[in-house]
Protein backbone atom coordinates (compact mmCIF):
# COMPACT_ATOMS: atom_id res chain seq x y z
CA UNK A 1 0.00 0.00 0.00
CA UNK A 2 2.85 2.40 -0.34
CA UNK A 3 3.12 4.22 2.70
CA UNK A 4 -0.26 3.55 3.78
CA UNK A 5 -0.95 2.01 7.90
CA UNK A 6 -4.81 1.49 8.76
CA UNK A 7 -5.90 0.77 12.73
CA UNK A 8 -8.95 -0.78 13.23
CA UNK A 9 -11.80 1.20 15.60
CA UNK A 10 -15.16 -0.62 15.93
CA UNK A 11 -16.89 -0.52 12.71
CA UNK A 12 -14.62 2.42 10.64
CA UNK A 13 -11.02 2.15 9.47
CA UNK A 14 -8.84 5.62 10.18
CA UNK A 15 -5.77 5.79 7.49
CA UNK A 16 -2.95 7.82 8.74
CA UNK A 17 -0.85 7.72 5.67
CA UNK A 18 -1.34 8.91 1.92
CA UNK A 19 -1.41 5.60 -0.01
CA UNK A 20 0.12 8.05 -3.41
CA UNK A 21 2.99 9.14 -1.35
CA UNK A 22 3.12 8.03 2.02
CA UNK A 23 2.54 11.64 3.23
CA UNK A 24 0.61 12.23 6.49
CA UNK A 25 -3.22 11.84 6.09
CA UNK A 26 -5.18 15.22 7.50
CA UNK A 27 -8.73 15.50 8.25
CA UNK A 28 -9.73 18.83 6.97
CA UNK A 29 -13.08 19.80 4.84
CA UNK A 30 -12.18 20.27 0.78
CA UNK A 31 -15.96 21.14 0.22
CA UNK A 32 -18.03 23.18 2.48
CA UNK A 33 -21.33 21.25 1.99
CA UNK A 34 -19.59 17.63 2.28
CA UNK A 35 -17.92 16.18 5.62
CA UNK A 36 -14.07 16.63 6.22
CA UNK A 37 -12.25 14.47 4.03
CA UNK A 38 -9.09 12.61 4.49
CA UNK A 39 -6.36 14.95 2.85
CA UNK A 40 -2.39 14.09 2.32
CA UNK A 41 -0.51 16.84 3.50
CA UNK A 42 1.95 16.28 0.67
CA UNK A 43 0.51 15.53 -2.23
CA UNK A 44 -3.33 17.07 -1.39
CA UNK A 45 -4.59 13.36 -2.91
CA UNK A 46 -8.02 13.12 -0.98
CA UNK A 47 -8.91 9.71 0.37
CA UNK A 48 -12.63 9.13 -0.18
CA UNK A 49 -13.64 6.53 3.16
CA UNK A 50 -16.48 4.72 0.89
CA UNK A 51 -19.07 2.34 2.45
CA UNK A 52 -18.78 -1.18 2.55
CA UNK A 53 -21.50 -3.31 0.27
CA UNK A 54 -23.07 -6.43 1.84
CA UNK A 55 -25.57 -8.53 -0.05
CA UNK A 56 -27.95 -11.01 1.67
CA UNK A 57 -30.58 -13.31 1.02
CA UNK A 58 -34.05 -13.90 2.47
CA UNK A 59 -34.51 -17.33 1.20
CA UNK A 60 -38.31 -18.96 1.82
CA UNK A 61 -38.90 -22.75 1.65
CA UNK A 62 -42.03 -24.14 2.22
CA UNK A 63 -43.50 -20.83 3.80
CA UNK A 64 -39.75 -20.71 6.27
CA UNK A 65 -36.96 -18.76 5.90
CA UNK A 66 -33.19 -19.56 6.51
CA UNK A 67 -31.50 -18.27 9.85
CA UNK A 68 -27.96 -18.62 10.39
CA UNK A 69 -26.78 -18.31 13.77
CA UNK A 70 -23.43 -16.44 13.92
CA UNK A 71 -19.90 -18.15 15.04
CA UNK A 72 -17.95 -15.37 15.11
CA UNK A 73 -17.94 -11.29 15.85
CA UNK A 74 -19.75 -9.49 15.45
CA UNK A 75 -22.70 -10.13 17.47
CA UNK A 76 -21.62 -14.04 17.56
CA UNK A 77 -24.10 -16.34 18.48
CA UNK A 78 -26.99 -14.00 16.79
CA UNK A 79 -29.74 -14.84 14.16
CA UNK A 80 -29.11 -13.54 10.69
CA UNK A 81 -30.07 -14.19 6.97
CA UNK A 82 -27.06 -15.60 4.80
CA UNK A 83 -25.10 -12.41 2.94
CA UNK A 84 -21.95 -10.94 3.90
CA UNK A 85 -19.36 -8.21 1.67
CA UNK A 86 -19.58 -7.99 -1.57
CA UNK A 87 -15.64 -8.47 -3.31
CA UNK A 88 -14.62 -5.29 -5.41
CA UNK A 89 -15.42 -6.08 -8.91
CA UNK A 90 -18.23 -8.43 -8.13
CA UNK A 91 -21.55 -7.86 -9.35
CA UNK A 92 -24.20 -7.14 -5.86
CA UNK A 93 -26.62 -10.40 -6.59
CA UNK A 94 -23.98 -12.64 -7.76
CA UNK A 95 -22.32 -12.06 -4.28
CA UNK A 96 -25.75 -12.68 -2.79
CA UNK A 97 -25.76 -16.17 -4.16
CA UNK A 98 -22.37 -16.74 -3.63
CA UNK A 99 -22.49 -15.91 0.20
CA UNK A 100 -25.53 -17.78 0.54
CA UNK A 101 -24.23 -21.10 -0.85
CA UNK A 102 -20.75 -20.31 1.49
CA UNK A 103 -22.74 -19.81 4.28
CA UNK A 104 -25.69 -22.31 4.33
CA UNK A 105 -25.49 -24.85 1.79
CA UNK A 106 -27.96 -23.23 -0.47
CA UNK A 107 -27.40 -22.71 -4.12
CA UNK A 108 -30.46 -19.99 -4.90
CA UNK A 109 -31.69 -17.88 -7.25
CA UNK A 110 -32.61 -14.30 -7.16
CA UNK A 111 -36.01 -13.85 -7.10
CA UNK A 112 -35.81 -9.53 -6.64
CA UNK A 113 -34.57 -6.81 -4.63
CA UNK A 114 -36.25 -6.72 -1.11
CA UNK A 115 -34.93 -3.85 0.11
CA UNK A 116 -31.53 -1.69 0.97
CA UNK A 117 -30.59 -0.38 4.08
CA UNK A 118 -27.81 1.99 5.55
CA UNK A 119 -27.78 3.71 8.49
CA UNK A 120 -26.21 7.34 10.00
CA UNK A 121 -22.37 6.79 11.07
CA UNK A 122 -21.99 3.03 9.76
CA UNK A 123 -19.66 2.07 6.91
CA UNK A 124 -21.91 -0.76 5.92
CA UNK A 125 -24.63 -1.01 2.93
CA UNK A 126 -26.70 -3.72 2.91
CA UNK A 127 -28.79 -4.87 0.13
CA UNK A 128 -31.02 -7.62 0.51
CA UNK A 129 -32.62 -10.25 -2.09
CA UNK A 130 -35.09 -12.16 -2.35
CA UNK A 131 -33.85 -16.13 -2.96
CA UNK A 132 -35.56 -19.49 -4.38
CA UNK A 133 -33.50 -22.53 -3.01
CA UNK A 134 -32.49 -24.30 -6.56
CA UNK A 135 -30.03 -26.67 -4.97
CA UNK A 136 -27.81 -27.82 -2.17
CA UNK A 137 -28.52 -28.93 1.54
CA UNK A 138 -29.06 -26.60 4.35
CA UNK A 139 -26.17 -26.42 6.71
CA UNK A 140 -24.11 -24.26 9.03
CA UNK A 141 -20.93 -23.06 6.85
CA UNK A 142 -18.06 -22.31 8.85
CA UNK A 143 -18.76 -18.71 9.94
CA UNK A 144 -22.06 -20.17 11.78
CA UNK A 145 -22.83 -22.43 14.51
CA UNK A 146 -26.46 -23.19 13.21
CA UNK A 147 -28.72 -23.21 10.16
CA UNK A 148 -32.32 -23.16 10.56
CA UNK A 149 -35.79 -22.87 8.66
CA UNK A 150 -38.65 -20.93 10.68
CA UNK A 151 -41.28 -19.85 10.00
CA UNK A 152 -41.67 -16.29 9.99
CA UNK A 153 -44.24 -16.16 13.38
CA UNK A 154 -41.32 -18.12 14.84
CA UNK A 155 -38.25 -15.32 14.29
CA UNK A 156 -36.46 -14.72 17.15
CA UNK A 157 -36.70 -11.02 17.05
CA UNK A 158 -34.55 -10.38 20.29
CA UNK A 159 -32.10 -12.69 19.05
CA UNK A 160 -31.65 -11.11 15.54
CA UNK A 161 -27.78 -9.23 14.82
CA UNK A 162 -27.82 -6.66 13.39
CA UNK A 163 -30.58 -3.61 12.52
CA UNK A 164 -30.60 -4.57 9.24
CA UNK A 165 -31.58 -8.20 9.55
CA UNK A 166 -34.57 -6.45 12.03
CA UNK A 167 -35.62 -3.89 9.45
CA UNK A 168 -35.24 -6.73 6.30
CA UNK A 169 -37.37 -9.32 8.26
CA UNK A 170 -39.69 -6.64 9.76
CA UNK A 171 -40.67 -5.76 5.94
CA UNK A 172 -40.61 -8.86 4.73
CA UNK A 173 -43.06 -10.14 7.32
CA UNK A 174 -45.34 -6.89 6.69
CA UNK A 175 -45.11 -7.88 3.06
CA UNK A 176 -46.05 -11.75 3.60
CA UNK A 177 -48.85 -10.39 5.47
CA UNK A 178 -50.28 -8.14 2.81
CA UNK A 179 -49.95 -10.82 -0.15
CA UNK A 180 -51.49 -13.37 2.50
CA UNK A 181 -54.51 -11.02 2.74
CA UNK A 182 -54.68 -9.91 -0.49
CA UNK A 183 -54.91 -13.96 -1.59
CA UNK A 184 -57.38 -14.58 0.81
CA UNK A 185 -59.66 -12.04 -0.20
CA UNK A 186 -59.95 -13.61 -3.93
Amino acid sequence: MNGASATMMHEEVVFHFCPVCGGKLQSRVVKSEEPARLVCSRCEFVYYLDPKVVACSIVEIDGRIVLLKRGIEPQKGKWVMPGGYVDRGEEVRAAAVRETEEECGLKTRIRGLHGVYSYPGRITVVIAYLAEAVGGDLKAGDESVEARLVHPADIPWAELAFQSTTDALTEFCKRKKQQDRGSAGR
